[in-house]
């Protein structure tokens, strides 16, 4: 059988996992398996990684029960996330924290290398709508955008509006307005408690928010001037002031006392669905 020439990225991809053993001592790892025989890991990343290499052509399943047979001999806090077997042509991934498993050749290599992105440390977070904390942000945002509604409110200047106070919500809980709360205590601190001015303030904010430093005017107060810039077009579209009474004030207050930190921006678009159909809102607060 003719072996096939290892690639610059193999060869670059291989001397990564060299490195990162060659620092923590984990090549040839000794280890007593279940049969009480000793036995050699290739290569130990403790918590992280085990590598059993075989020649070519040899069985991975079979590679893949020899790397299981080591476990018994290692400590919890050794015990890896992913297992990689292979014959230096084919490659195969064991997930065992998630259950899955990835076959690849050497030739594709490249085209998979996000499945190693935990040598890296980068772990992939699935966010759901439908989490309890993604709920609980719909029904704040949905008071809102009901109060709004009910205004008079409507349509694309209610949905703009409220996708940009959901920036604000956001920058104020995740340091992109500094410091942190700043929009909170604009709120608390720079509109009247009847709510009267609360659209108007709101919309010179946007102005501002849409306005680079340096062309901002001289005279403009201390605390205005803290908030940043905001590069693209979330701030340029002009919009309807939207008319603001004590309730819809306290509405948005209350929002800005939720940690908008635990909500991840991949699922803004399905927040906003939830948002705008009350139903929905409803149906899925009662199945929690």
């Amino acid at each position: 059988m003719k072996m096939q020439k290892p690639n610059h990225f193999s060869m670059n991809f291989s001397k990564c996992l060299e490195y990162h053993a060659s620092v923590l001592h984990h090549f040839e790892q000794h280890v007593k398996k279940l049969d009480g025989k000793a036995g050699f890991i290739d290569l130990l990343w403790k918590g992280n990684l085990l590598v059993e290499m075989k020649s070519a052509g040899k069985n991975l399943d079979t590679a893949y029960k020899q790397a299981k047979e080591y476990f018994p001999g290692l400590t919890d806090d050794d015990l890896p996330s992913h297992i990689l077997v292979s014959d230096f042509q084919r490659f195969r991934l064991y997930d065992l924290e998630n259950d899955k498993q990835y076959e690849f050749s050497l030739s594709e290599l490249h085209k998979k290398i996000h499945l190693f992105d935990f040598i890296t440390g980068y772990q992939k977070k699935i966010y759901k709508a439908e989490d309890p904390v993604n709920i609980k942000a719909a029904e704040l945002l949905g008071d809102l955008h009901d109060a709004l509604l009910n205004s008079g409110y409507k349509d694309h200047p209610l949905e703009v509006f409220l996708v940009r106070i959901l920036f604000c919500l956001f920058a104020d809980d995740t340091g992109i307005f500094q410091p942190r709360d700043h929009f909170t205590w604009w709120l608390e601190n720079k509109t009247r408690e009847d709510g009267s001015d609360t659209g108007s303030r709101l919309s010179f904010l946007f102005q501002l928010l849409n306005t680079p430093e340096v062309q901002r005017q001289k005279n403009l107060d201390e605390d205005s001037q803290k908030f940043p810039y905001v590069n693209g077009e979330l701030y340029s579209e002009h919009l309807n002031t939207p008319v603001f009474d004590k309730k819809m004030r306290d509405l948005l207050l209350i929002c800005c006392h939720f940690d908008w930190s635990r909500i991840s921006p991949a699922i803004f678009g399905s927040l906003f669905q939830s948002i705008k159909n009350k139903k929905l809102r409803r149906e899925k607060g009662e199945h929690y």
